[in-house]
């Protein structure tokens, strides 16, 4: 099973590497459903000298007050017996410590790095990988200790943001909490067990170790914590001897430090028989097996999870699209495509399949009804109107029968307001067909990669439009003045004659031009302008839709692909110029995925072989 903490340790890296390991993201991370042991204790709790035990080499910066500033994520990897031992920084690739005081070094640069060289504090972790025969296969999370007041140059609030940082990490289900507590005070106020009590009440997530045993008062011990009695946990205790300072100066190897531990333990007889448990060695090996038996039982879930995500990071890069193709032809093809999507899109708003369309039909049975109904003939129509242009139709010589030239005088200036609604309907519709492209253009994912040849292909299209719409005023103009230059003979001869047969020569012609007889005039201009109304009610939308709407399901973009026939690679080049951002999100989302399928094949793997 120990190869369950070595994919474990190898999708940690890769997550690291990739900047996936529980910072905030839009997706789930693997990292944080990844079990891990965050190491917590009070300062000068002997953390670092248990961590550098279990590692076997001096490491960690030292020093009094807060030394650890920042998380230290530090993973752990056996490697064969004889090979040399080295450590990684992610943040430092391709470069390998040999030299662990430079690894000690190294980590409080880069601590200082975000913190400055001041006593702050950063959540943001410090990732470390060490290679070594002497190590066992583990991840540990080294937090800043536990402090209960603020030292010269730290805020008061300090204490708090250590303790919610340390929260943060441990309230996670799949942390495993490894609890560090002096021997040599009293256990009641370990900073370590009432922190773990609190997010772990049952203590399933609770390991505790007991540091600086020989230390104790003479006539005390620490038997009492060690077997459970004091303060059971579910796991048991371990005890462990780090190094004294004096130990630490002389440069005492680790090898002799263990060695001189489990003479301890083995010669103290409060202790004897507990000797098998415990020690730095028998720790490093119990976290392992109890890491391994956690991973175990998390494998379904992982499985979900790494599932889950793959669809979900699947999804994302499909929508941020493919990559560009680096030669003519294929951006060329590409623009094409792109085009043809859209193109679809536009015509499946105007057909109804997407909304938009509708608003068209509400131009031409709502608007167009309503603005013709809205004109006033009261200016054209008037007595003074009517008597004026029929007595300057007679000219010199008055008419005779009926006003002819009088009557088509007064049609042509009543029909003549009709191009006013028969523009505005033009109009009306050019302003939906321009909205819906912006819609289809919204719509086509496709576009959203490439600002240029959206905004070029918006202004390809709205310039089509635009012509359509001159051409279509144009032929709906005409059927306006068609009407005006030439009157339907037969409204006219339906209607009664104005002078009775055999007529009366005792009334003066001028007796015509009396009220009744220009408001019988008026009347019948109403009557026809009224007819011609209704027929350019219909003949306008005809027009419209032959012209604008039509044209605009043929032809939108016959323009732009003329024009990009003439393109070179750098013109096509610009149109498929990407925003950054989504070429570093498509980048980051790509090797993401690569790890989650190679974590997919690992963690089956593992699975299978159960």
């Amino acid at each position: 099973m120990d190869n369950l903490i070595t994919l474990v340790n190898k999708i940690q890296r890769a997550c690291t590497a990739l900047g996936d390991h529980g910072e905030a993201n839009a997706l789930p991370t693997l990292w944080d459903s990844l079990p891990s042991i965050a190491v917590v204790g009070g300062q000068s709790s002997g953390k670092s000298s248990v961590l550098e035990s279990i590692v076997g080499k001096d490491f960690l910066p030292r020093g009094s007050g807060i030394v650890t500033r920042r998380p230290l994520v530090l993973q752990l990897h056996k490697i064969s017996e004889g090979g040399r031992e080295y450590a990684e920084f992610p943040h430092l690739p391709r470069k390998r410590f040999t030299d662990f005081a430079a690894v000690r070094k190294e980590i409080q640069d880069e601590t200082d790095r975000i913190t400055g060289r001041t006593k702050q504090i950063s959540s943001v972790p410090i990732h470390l990988s060490i290679f070594s025969p002497i190590v066992v296969n583990l991840t540990l999370i080294d937090l800043p200790g536990l402090t209960k007041v603020a030292v010269e140059g730290q805020p008061d609030s300090i204490v708090q943001e250590i303790e919610n940082m340390v929260r943060s990490f441990i309230e996670k289900p799949n942390c495993i909490i490894l609890a560090i507590s002096p021997a040599n005070q009293d256990l009641a106020t370990s900073d370590a067990i009432k922190i773990s009590r609190e997010v772990d009440p049952t203590g399933e997530r609770t390991l505790g170790v007991l540091t600086k045993i020989d230390l104790m008062d003479k006539g005390t011990d620490a038997v009492d914590i060690l077997e459970g009695k004091a303060y059971r946990l579910k796991f048991p205790w371990v005890g462990v001897v780090n190094r004294s300072q004096a130990d630490i100066n002389k440069n005492v190897d680790m090898i002799a430090a263990r060695r001189r531990e489990r003479e301890y333990f083995a010669n103290t007889p409060e202790y004897k028989h507990l000797a098998h448990r415990m020690g730095s060695e028998h720790l490093a090996k119990m976290l392992s097996k109890h890491l391994e038996n956690v991973i175990k039982s998390k494998i379904p879930g992982l499985q979900s999870l790494v599932s889950k995500t793959i669809s979900e990071l699947e999804t994302e890069l499909s929508r941020l699209g493919k990559p560009i193709a680096a030669d003519a032809g294929g951006k060329l093809y590409s623009i094409m495509e792109i085009c043809r999507i859209f193109d679809q899109i536009y015509k499946e708003h105007l057909d109804g399949v997407r909304p938009g369309g509708d608003k068209i039909y509400n131009v031409f049975d709502n608007q167009l009804p309503a603005a013709l109904k809205r004109l006033q003939f009261d200016k054209q129509l008037s007595m003074e109107n009517i008597r004026k242009l029929i007595t300057e139709a007679d000219g010199y010589q008055p008419h005779l029968i009926a006003p002819e030239q009088g009557y088509r005088r007064l049609i042509e200036s009543t029909l003549v307001t009709i191009r006013g609604p028969a523009e505005a309907a033009v109009d009306a519709v050019h302003a939906l067909l321009k909205d819906l492209v912006h819609k289809a253009i919204n719509e086509t994912l496709e576009l959203r990669q490439y600002p240029g040849l959206r905004v070029e292909l918006a202004n390809a299209a709205c310039e089509s439009l635009d012509r359509m719409r001159e051409e279509s005023k144009k032929a709906t103009l005409q059927l306006v003045d068609m009407e005006s230059s030439y009157l339907t003979v037969d409204f006219f001869r339906k209607l009664p004659q104005d002078v009775e047969k055999g007529g009366n020569p005792s009334h003066s012609i001028f007796d015509r031009y009396n009220d009744s007889y220009l408001r019988r005039i008026g009347t019948t201009v109403l009557s026809y302008v009224n007819m011609v109304c209704t027929s350019l009610r219909n003949s306008i939308p005809k027009s419209v839709v032959y012209c604008q709407v039509r044209e605009a399901k043929r032809s939108l973009l016959d323009h732009f692909f003329t024009d990009l026939g003439k393109m070179d690679q750098k013109l096509l080049s610009s149109l498929l110029n990407e925003d950054p951002a989504v070429m570093e999100r498509r980048a980051a989302i790509a090797k993401r995925l690569e790890l989650y399928r190679s974590a997919q094949a690992e963690i089956d793997s593992v699975a299978w072989s159960k």
